[in-house]
């Protein structure tokens, strides 16, 4: 997911972008349902419009009944802290760099990816077979034939494809067979 900085960095476009991510139907109220008839309630925290329906006379913002509820952050840092943790940023760093509580950002931190645990795709993939390409940086280039030699931490040398099975059909690839009888040999 890519997120241009250079465009998210108005308050007002940032906080329409998490109201289309929050609420792609569109806003409406949490209570009732109906979006004819919301209307705004209060300004003070402008964008963030505090909304009520005014036929159940329920009061919301577009926070309401999402992950963000209760934030007190500006949408500006909210888009910050998602794009910081969708990039895998570490919690520490992001606490740096906004001038914030370590301990408070990993909570939400842990609860915006509770929601997403919770709302994830558990329809089963269209094919048995997955490869699982570029997840093992040292089993050799895209498209070699034959392991490409690594150094181990420990210094021995080793082949990152000798070390492991095929991805696709769980049986050693040639290679494996290959630099096991160079070592034994």
């Amino acid at each position: 997911m890519d997120f241009p900085i250079a465009d998210l960095m108005d308050e007002k476009s940032c906080y329409d972008k998490l109201v289309q991510w929050l609420h792609p139907g569109g806003l409406n109220c949490p209570e009732c349902h109906d979006d004819d008839q919301v209307r705004v309630h209060r300004r003070e925290r402008d964008p963030i419009l505090d909304l009520r329906c005014w036929r159940c006379n329920r009061v919301f913002n577009a926070y309401t009944g999402t992950a963000l509820q209760g934030t007190k952050r500006r949408p500006v840092q909210l888009m910050l802290i998602i794009r910081g943790f969708a990039q895998g940023v570490t919690t520490a760093r992001l606490a740096r760099e906004l001038a914030c509580d370590r301990m408070e950002l990993l909570k939400f931190r842990h609860r915006l990816q509770g929601g997403a645990f919770l709302g994830r795709d558990l329809d089963p993939l269209e094919d048995r077979t997955v490869e699982a390409d570029e997840a093992y940086q040292n089993s050799g280039e895209k498209g070699s034939r034959t392991a490409t030699p690594t150094t181990r931490r420990d210094g021995g040398r080793t082949s990152g494809a000798a070390m492991g099975r095929s991805r696709t059909t769980g049986r050693r690839s040639a290679g494996s067979s290959a630099a096991r009888r160079g070592r034994s040999g």
